[in-house]
């Protein structure tokens, strides 16, 4: 996709990310990551190494998020590091390509999550934070803008990477899973055009930003019609006399 390569543009190293955090105050509390590295047209070459960490929080962990991944307080206690090492390990993680590496997510939480635990710990560095932050994507605008569901609604990632074939790494809801499943499905994003295309026209159709004859026009050429000068006047007219 053409806006996609913008975004990246002459990238080498991609780092997709997943991070876990409270149920209040939205702090860190793990995080998986895979590094890939791309071609020029922002296909991966090569799957690399995986990270992941737990991340001591200052406020506790939250009912719903301890059911939803297991993470609980405890856990923390036990395997967690602060979030200024946890800054530190990951740049060592990313290695060499640390200074054009680009960090990609799948929704905008994660961005709120690094920027919340920054808040609550005020001695991290901060070059290493805003580094992140500086060079993040939010893939999921991205293949929504063309993917979306019968009410025009994103789709979860598990969701996306079914329609999209994608052979997923469970357990979901480990942070590194879900980074591997992200990797995957930004590939298959860039592969699998023909599926893009067939949702798309799927997406025109039940646009609600479109003039109701341009709506109709585009459905029935979304289903497989053809639709010619004289009828596209006649939807006209009859919206016009309705």
């Amino acid at each position: 996709m053409n806006k996609l390569a913008k975004l990246i543009k002459k990238r080498k190293l991609i780092v997709f990310l997943d991070l876990e955090g409270t149920q209040l105050s939205h702090e860190m509390i793990a995080i998986g990551a895979i590094k890939c590295t791309i071609n020029s047209k922002g296909r991966i070459k090569k799957y690399g190494k995986t990270f992941k960490q737990y991340v001591k929080a200052k406020n506790k962990v939250g009912k719903v998020v301890n059911k939803l991944t297991g993470i609980s307080d405890e856990l923390l206690k036990e395997k967690g590091i602060n979030f200024n090492d946890l800054l530190h390990e990951f740049k060592k993680f990313v290695g060499i390509g640390w200074k054009n590496a680009l960090f990609v997510t799948f929704g905008n939480h994660d961005y709120k999550i690094i920027t919340q635990s920054v808040q609550y710990n005020f001695s991290v560095p901060s070059e290493i934070s805003s580094h992140i932050l500086k060079n993040y994507l939010d893939f999921l605008p991205i293949i929504s803008e063309y993917v979306k569901d019968k009410d025009n609604n994103p789709y979860s990632l598990i969701n996306y990477c079914h329609l999209f074939g994608v052979s997923l790494a469970e357990p979901a809801h480990d942070p590194c899973n879900d980074a591997i499943n992200l990797a995957k499905l930004y590939d298959a994003f860039l592969q699998k055009k023909d599926i893009v295309f067939e949702e798309y026209k799927k997406v025109l159709a039940h646009s609600n930003h479109l003039p109701e004859p341009i709506k109709v026009v585009i459905k029935q050429l979304a289903e497989g019609h053809d639709v010619q000068a004289i009828q596209f006047d006649e939807v006209v007219k009859k919206y016009l006399n309705d």
